[in-house]
């Protein structure tokens, strides 16, 4: 019997009703249709289900949803406003940092999350960072580089501001 279940996604209160056996992951692509978090091995392994959940990296396909009741949620749909592109995206873009596409989110969302918390990455705190997403198409470098780039594009911006600030 579902039941409710209250969480902010990408920014936006969301209430819903979803069986007590759901994963987030099942909720956010059935319940809510946000798609861009893909569904791979359902066991926490690969990593392309990952979002941010109140901040954190988190595999979605391993939590249950209602233990995310009333925790802020972003997926790859909201990780930037409206069509921009956040900047670990568009240096994914600009390194040619995938291939089929299919790891891409959860490797962005990781990526993310590390330098939400960690701006200046070495290539090993990169590496270490995005050890539980695989890729089967590519190797990493080209990965790697594109969240290097993307860490020294979010300091310059974080500089700005503080200059600008003061």
């Amino acid at each position: 019997m579902k039941k409710p279940l209250q969480l902010t996604i990408n920014g936006e209160l969301r209430q819903l009703f979803a069986e007590p056996f759901y994963s987030l992951l099942d909720t956010l692509r059935d319940e809510l249709h946000l798609t861009g978090t893909k569904k791979g091995c359902d066991e926490g392994d690969c990593g392309a289900c990952t979002v941010l959940m109140n901040g954190k990296v988190v595999t979605s396909c391993m939590v249950l949803a209602h233990s995310a009741h009333d925790a802020e949620v972003t997926t790859i749909e909201g990780l930037a406003p409206g069509e921009e592109l956040h900047p670990v995206q568009q240096a994914f873009v600009e390194y040619g940092g995938l291939q089929c596409g299919f790891c891409i989110p959860g490797m962005i969302m990781s990526a993310a999350g590390l330098l939400n918390d960690h701006d200046d990455p070495s290539e090993e705190e990169v590496r270490l960072a995005i050890s539980g997403n695989l890729c089967r198409c590519t190797g990493y470098s080209r990965v790697v580089e594109a969240i290097l780039a993307a860490a020294r594009v979010m300091r310059n911006e974080k500089e700005l501001l503080t200059e600008r600030s003061n």
